[in-house]
This record gives structure tokens, sequence and C-alpha cells, in this order.
């Protein structure tokens, strides 16, 4: 940390600010007004668009947006190392929103989960299905009120779900080796062979054809 105040009329030390999210409420809002202006000073007087200049190479500013003058040789080495500055950047992007996601929830980006004391682990943690690294997955907290009645309505519509979607990875796959012989609908001459793979199948099929589909899943549901 640095020393000294960060706030000398407020008598907030840098020692005073915690880490993360909870720092937001800790500065002042002169020091949040004089970071905002810092910022638009930056982007309005250094990194100005410019039409004609290559994404992100701007007129004042160096090698990776440093105002400092320098520049890079075009080349491979050049290109190489503006791919890794994007596969950075990309990566950096999600990390902070993933720390900004924990932080928030267990106070700390390296928190430890068992401190999200309303995370829906807690009403269903022990439920079968709850595998590493995800463990209970509901990202979107829907069973933290441990209703086990709706919960297991969902765990049901999980497993049907996912049945479906095994037998449907299946029917994607299997035409690509394999066509029953003879006819799909005899009355339109449409062959089995005729058909296409994948969502192309969807305009070939008859629509008795999939009126008998929808009938047969809906017996067996």
């Amino acid at each position: 940390r640095f020393p000294g105040y960060c706030s000398p009329s407020e008598g907030v030390k840098f020692a005073d600010i915690p880490n993360g999210l909870a720092a937001i409420s800790k500065v002042p809002a002169a020091g949040w007004t004089q970071w905002f202006l810092f910022l638009g000073l930056i982007e309005k007087g250094i990194y100005t668009f410019d039409p004609t200049r290559a994404p992100g190479d701007y007129k004042n500013a160096g090698v990776l947006g440093v105002p400092n003058g320098s520049t890079m040789t075009p080349g491979e080495g050049r290109n190489r190392k503006l791919n890794s500055e994007l596969a950075n950047g990309r990566l950096a992007m999600m990390a902070i929103i993933g720390m900004f996601f924990q932080d928030g929830l267990t106070g700390s980006a390296w928190g430890d989960w068992s401190n999200y004391t309303d995370s829906p682990l807690r009403a269903f943690e022990n439920e079968l299905g709850v595998q590493a690294p995800v463990g209970y997955f509901d990202p979107m907290g829907m069973s933290k009120d441990g209703d086990l009645k709706t919960f297991r309505r969902r765990r049901e519509s999980e497993l049907k779900n996912g049945r479906v979607a095994m037998f449907a990875t299946m029917g994607f796959i299997a035409p690509e080796y394999f066509r029953f012989p003879g006819y799909l609908s005899p009355a339109k001459e449409i062959k089995f062979a005729d058909v296409p793979n994948g969502l192309a199948a969807l305009g070939k099929v008859p629509l008795t054809g999939w009126i008998q589909i929808l009938v047969f899943c809906g017996m067996v549901d």
C-alpha cells in the first residue's frame, strides 16, 4: 500500500481501504471524480480514434498504448505480439469479471466459496449430480429457497431433457454413416437416402411425418 492518506480531509489512509469491491464505498466521491476526469483526459487526449490508422494504433500512444513514443517494426514479430495482446486482453476481460463476481459473493477475489452464505449450494449440496468442479450447478440461484418439491420437478426435467439431448446427438451423428433402406414417405416418393443431414431435413420431411413424430414423443412423455 502507498504510505499516508488517500483523503487527508476525510482522514482516510491508503491502509484503511480494503481490497476489491469493498473499496468502492470507502473511497470518497471526490476521489472517484478525479479518477473519471483522469480517464476521460486519457481517452480523449491520447486514445483518439483515427479511421486512417489500424485499430489500437494511436498517434499519441506507443507500444501497448503507453504514451512514450515507442514503435514496433512491422513484420512477423510485431504480428505475433499483437496477437498475444488480443488473446491476453480477452482473457483479462473474462478474468476481471470472474474476480468481481467472486469478490462480490465471498468478500475477496480469492475468497473461499464457503464464505458465500447465501449460496444455493447450501440447499442441495449433497444431492446426486453435484460434481466437481462446479458443485451444485445453479448459477441463477433458483433453488436457494430449499423448496424440495420444486427441486425434484426441475431435476426430473433435467434428466428427461438430458436423455432427449443424448438421443438427438446420436440422431445427428448416425445419418452420416447409416441410412434406412426404402422410403420415408411412399406417398411422396421420398426415400430415406433423399433426406439431408442436420437441420436441412426439417424442410424435407413431410408434415404428416412430423405429426407422427410429435404424437409419438407425446405418448412417450
